[in-house]
């Protein structure tokens, strides 16, 4: 299709699925923080909430302190998400809601087939598939309509945080239609805008609020037409938050990723830690198909890894270059063998991930954000990029 529209959403903070996201992968930071030795950190956490609850249920392995689950801990850290995120509702308040752990040590099947092949040859923590992708029609490598999507939340939560907007609350969803021409974002089509709001504000306060944060972040002389962006568009979102919907962990695996621009393995990340080949294949292959784009090895790119519990090495490598490419596939893939490590211990060397990194990446989506230093989202960097421009001179 040489013109065509495409829509992609993101979901807040606030939003009760990102919120068990949240209350897991911060219990995968625990895990990582205070293990003696984190690569032996084991953690598969579900959460799920509804109205002044919160559920935790899962396995886990720690050496050390974390030799047995310290209940309190993990309640504990479940009450500060909850609080850093800005629930102090009389339905879902962090300090009064109830909070029931159900954590029990992990499988020994499973762990007998992780780590039996050893340190460095450790197999994958599950069977699946897992995709990667890039493309060069922003700064980020990413696709437009799911980065304008995270901006707009980002943004409204910076203002709502700093005071700057009043009466604005921590749940919200955002979406973009955006006009393609020949491939290429031309323009926005559509902006769908639901966010929670105290009873007070009228639905005229709210649009004549969020609407210059709305063309802030469209890229420059962007302009939507009026009639096209809806704002609550239902007319009332008063009750949000987990007493409105109940939120699951890995529930919102696309807004995680691409937007729905390129197939999803259907594995979600949060929760679990990086012996996971859902999340660390999935890191390994954005950090793969990022770098070749840098490189100039095509526009954009998608590249899925397959992999077999208990095995190290993926048992297939399938790379898509849209017909952006002029140099063979099977030549890219060799050059992604060379150059990428690809087994799970090397996974997790390469992008140094045994670390407490995980909490900060359960919301506004995993892939195009800012590396801060590459303490955080380390799959993002473009070392590489140097390394692949030489093979494929």
């Amino acid at each position: 299709m040489k013109e065509f529209i495409f829509t992609s959403e993101s979901v807040s903070e606030g939003h009760p699925d990102k919120i068990c996201d949240q209350i897991s992968d911060a219990i995968v930071d625990y895990y990582l923080a205070h293990s003696a030795t984190p690569e032996n950190a084991r953690v598969a956490c579900e959460t799920m909430v509804t109205t002044n609850k919160v559920f935790i249920a899962g396995e886990v392995r720690g050496d050390g302190e974390l030799s047995s689950i310290n209940k309190n801990k993990i309640e504990q850290i479940a009450r500060d998400v909850v609080k850093s995120i800005g629930y102090e509702q009389n339905t879902f308040h962090w300090n009064s809601l109830d909070v029931d752990i159900n954590l029990h040590s992990q499988s020994p099947d499973i762990s007998m087939g992780v780590d039996a092949v050893g340190k460095n040859e450790e197999g994958a923590g599950d069977q699946g598939i897992m995709f990667g992708y890039a493309t060069d029609e922003t700064k980020e490598l990413m696709p437009l309509p799911i980065q304008l999507s995270h901006e707009l939340l980002k943004t409204i939560r910076d203002s709502r945080l700093k005071s700057k907007i009043i009466g604005l609350g921590p749940d919200a969803k955002s979406q973009f239609s955006i006009i393609y021409e020949n491939n290429k974002p031309v323009g926005v089509h559509s902006i769908v805008l639901s966010i929670q709001h105290l009873s007070y504000l009228k639905n005229d306060e709210i649009k004549q609020t969020v609407l210059p944060i709305i063309q802030k972040v469209l890229p420059e002389g962007w302009k939507c037409p009026e009639d096209n962006i809806f704002i609550n568009p239902t007319g009332r979102f008063e009750i949000g938050g987990p007493h409105g919907d109940a939120g699951l962990t890995g529930r919102k695996i696309v807004v995680d990723t691409y937007g729905g621009v390129c197939p999803h393995g259907g594995g979600a990340f949060s929760g679990k830690d990086p012996s996971k080949v859902d999340r660390s294949g999935a890191y390994a292959a954005r950090y793969i198909a990022k770098n070749l784009v840098a490189a100039g090895v095509a526009k954009k790119c998608t590249l899925q890894l397959a992999y077999v519990i208990g095995v190290a090495d993926p048992v297939s490598i399938f790379l898509d270059t849209h017909n952006s490419s002029d140099i063979d596939r099977k030549e890219i893939v060799d050059i992604i063998k060379k150059v990428f490590e690809l087994k799970p211990a090397g996974i997790r060397k390469m992008l140094d991930l045994a670390r407490p990194i995980y909490q900060k990446t359960s919301f506004f989506g995993h892939f195009g954000r800012e590396e801060e230093g590459v303490k955080y989202f380390p799959w993002e960097k473009l070392d590489k990029v140097e390394e692949i421009k030489k093979l494929i001179q």
